[in-house]
């Protein structure tokens, strides 16, 4: 009897579980991104800071991530070391980092700690995309997608945790290090690079006055931006906005905590569910017809829910949970754009870009909201977040017109 004919790789049967081990560890190791933004009202109480010095809890690890990424690029560790053991140790590093928080003795000693949770982060999030790409060639929107909803989740778990009162924010930071160790140990002992790997592809600095002056790279990059304004402010305060909410309706504070750190998660989690079916559609649709739809329903969410602090609890969370499902559903478009749109020779350079640039901008928007909160309230805090959204649709439209003419 005539051997089988070789599995074509694009039907490889492993790279579901792949994916799905990718997706996992993703979930696992992401926690330690917003732990302290989870624990900050205990934080505010501990050490006397005001909204603003809270937002740079999260703040910090913005520009943490940008400089991880950026030293990540120049010393190409990406394609020095194994994409695994990158990841797992950067995992593991970020948990012991995540977790020293709880000895933090001010907040000088935890901006420190959450700048270097941020550096190490760099070696779990950018890895995880790659690594599920060398899996999937064909849909590979779905696949990224699926990675970007996974840890999208991940980021949502200390919310779900501070809504147990019984724990101590001591230990929702604990529960997130603990993820990111087992993080570590299901890629470093599960994962094998798939059959797609990518030739070598290096940050220079040389190249990026050429990506720069390349019209649709920079579109795709100024759509990433106005994306990025909006997501990363959106889901440190939408926990904050509830509880002002839970707050006017006559909850206590441990009561209004507990409600608004559920509606956070619901919140966030929601993107995870919006990744996956914005990879899908992208697929078939067009990446920049779904990047477009995403932003304008997630502008139209952020503009909606800062005056609905005295709404139907119902209506409120059910437009917190659209937004949560729009304002990350395009994330990992815009990267594949890049991926598809820059010379061959200058995409590590183009992604490095676009990511630095991206997370540095988050820094800003998240410093923005408490100062236009206590001056305006949630309507002006929030508001200004849309003002990303419609500036990356209009780079969007103009790219899709560029494209198709």
């Amino acid at each position: 009897m005539a051997a089988p004919p070789p599995l074509s790789p694009d039907a490889h049967p492993g790279r579901w579980r792949a994916l799905a081990l990718i997706a996992l560890a993703e979930l696992l190791g992401m926690g330690v991104w917003f732990s302290a933004s989870a624990a900050s009202p205990r934080l505010q109480e501990l050490w006397g800071l005001t909204a603003s010095q809270a937002g740079w809890l999260t703040g910090a690890v913005q520009l943490g991530f940008v400089a991880g990424t950026a030293a990540a690029a120049l010393l190409n560790l990406a394609d020095l070391l194994p994409s695994r053991w990158y990841f797992a140790v950067s995992a593991v590093l970020a948990a012991a980092v995540n977790a020293a928080l709880i000895t933090a003795d001010g907040y000088g000693a935890a901006l420190v700690l959450r700048f270097m949770t941020g550096v190490l982060l760099a070696g779990v999030y950018p890895p995880a995309m790659k690594m599920a790409a060398t899996w999937f060639r064909s849909a590979r929107g779905l696949a990224i997608g699926t990675v970007v909803g996974a840890l999208t989740v991940g980021k949502a778990t200390p919310y779900l945790l501070r809504a147990f009162p019984s724990l101590d924010w001591r230990e929702v930071v604990l529960a997130s290090s603990i993820g990111a160790v087992a993080a570590a140990v299901l890629i470093g002992i599960g994962y094998r690079e798939g059959p797609f790997p990518f030739a070598r592809r290096p940050f220079a600095w040389g190249l990026i006055g050429q990506v720069a002056r390349d019209r649709p790279v920079r579109l795709a990059i100024g759509g990433y931006l106005g994306h990025m304004w909006e997501l990363y402010a959106a889901w440190t305060f939408i926990s904050l906005f509830f509880v002002d909410f839970f707050t006017v309706r006559g909850a206590t504070e441990a009561g209004a905590e507990a409600r608004a750190g559920i509606v956070g998660f619901a919140m966030i989690a929601a993107g995870g569910v919006g990744s996956v079916l914005a990879g899908r559609w992208a697929d078939r649709l067009g990446r920049e017809r779904v990047t477009i739809w995403a932003m304008a329903a997630s502008g139209v969410c952020a503009v909606a829910i800062g005056w609905m602090l005295r709404a139907p609890a119902w209506l409120a969370v059910a437009v917190a949970v659209v937004w949560g499902f729009a304002v990350v559903a395009d994330s990992a478009q815009f990267s594949a754009l890049v991926t598809e749109l820059a010379p061959e020779h200058a995409v590590g350079t183009a992604l490095t870009l676009q990511t630095a640039i991206g997370f540095l901008l988050t820094s800003f928007s998240i410093a923005a909201v408490p100062p236009l909160r206590e001056i305006g309230g949630w309507p002006l805090a929030f508001g200004l977040l849309a003002a990303g959204p419609a500036l990356g649709i209009a780079a969007m439209r103009r790219l899709r017109t560029l494209r198709s003419g």
